[in-house]
């Protein structure tokens, strides 16, 4: 009975900090790039990073990387597996800022006791706190760019479709059987912020009481077939991309980098197998991955 209701108590928890409505999303992976076993999804570049060599000579366009926004310290409280988390990762990751990562045990919070708000992300810069993904990227790309054009109709459109649609589709496809969520468990149990006994419960029990919580979500969202709404979703960006290289054309914007920020932890679950194989959306994934390149992630001990 304890195993059971600790089991209830962490899936209350990644319900209600990783989404409004649907928070079991959250137990998505976060492979490395090279251990990615779909040719689909695998970038052809191990270690590859985009330096303009013009960057001082020539002005940059609106989506370039970013030369004189160089914060001392950036640190991130987030759960690894929380999709929100990973939007902001996926930002951190393609301007080049190196960040701190703090691993916020999802039951207790302890962590984040010295904030007044209670869900991840929160990402402080330089001792400022910052909170909700997609306020804090609109923060930080206008210390980017102060000239970034935060109003342009379409790449909003699409940023708030991932909010609102995308994140939705998630966790019935990453439940969707107990083999599932079983596989999703065993990621967030070896890489969340966990004691042992936690661990034990959290795969187990919690991969069931996920297993049920995406049922209701499924019903909730009114979605019938689990995979036709993922592929449906992932046909729907490409359409998006009106065979434009990215949504925001040579480069990235900020609606390509939270499709690909969400979409980047289900990879190589079965999940994201399925999506790359019954969809168009791989190449564009491989853009992507080569793009954003490699984490600036900053090692805990560094």
């Amino acid at each position: 009975m304890r195993g059971v209701n600790r089991a209830m108590v962490l899936g209350r928890a990644l319900r209600s900090n990783f989404t409004a409505v649907s928070g079991a999303i959250a137990t998505v992976h976060h492979v490395p790039r090279h251990a990615a076993s779909n040719p689909s999804f695998a970038p052809t570049v191990t270690a590859f990073r985009y330096i303009s060599t013009a960057a001082n000579s020539v002005a940059h366009d609106a989506h370039s990387k970013p030369v004189n926004f160089k914060p001392n310290q950036v640190v991130l409280f987030q759960y690894q597996t929380c999709p929100f988390c990973n939007k902001v990762t996926a930002f951190l990751d393609y301007y080049d800022i190196p960040f701190k990562v703090v691993e916020v045990n999802p039951i207790n919070k302890k962590e984040i006791k010295w904030s007044d708000y209670k869900k991840v992300p929160i990402l402080t810069v330089d001792g400022e706190k910052m909170v909700d993904s997609s306020d804090i990227i609109d923060k930080l790309i206008k210390r980017i760019n102060p000239d970034y054009d935060l109003d342009a109709e379409e790449e909003n459109k699409w940023r708030e479709w991932v909010d609102n649609h995308l994140v939705h589709v998630l966790s019935p496809n990453i439940y969707r059987n107990v083999p599932e969520a079983l596989e999703s468990f065993d990621y967030i149990t070896n890489q969340g912020n966990f004691s042992l006994s936690e661990r034990l419960v959290a795969k187990y029990g919690g991969a069931a009481a996920m297993y049920f919580v995406s049922k209701k979500l499924k019903k909730k969202h009114n979605i019938i077939d689990e995979r036709a709404a993922l592929y449906g979703a992932a046909e729907q960006w490409v359409d998006a991309l009106k065979s434009r290289k990215f949504l925001g054309g040579l480069d990235p914007n900020l609606a390509d980098l939270a499709v690909f920020g969400v979409l980047r932890p289900i990879r190589n679950l079965k999940s994201g197998r399925d999506m790359v194989e019954h969809t168009r959306i791989g190449k564009w994934f491989s853009e992507m991955d080569r793009a954003v390149g490699e984490s600036s992630r900053v090692n805990e001990h560094s």
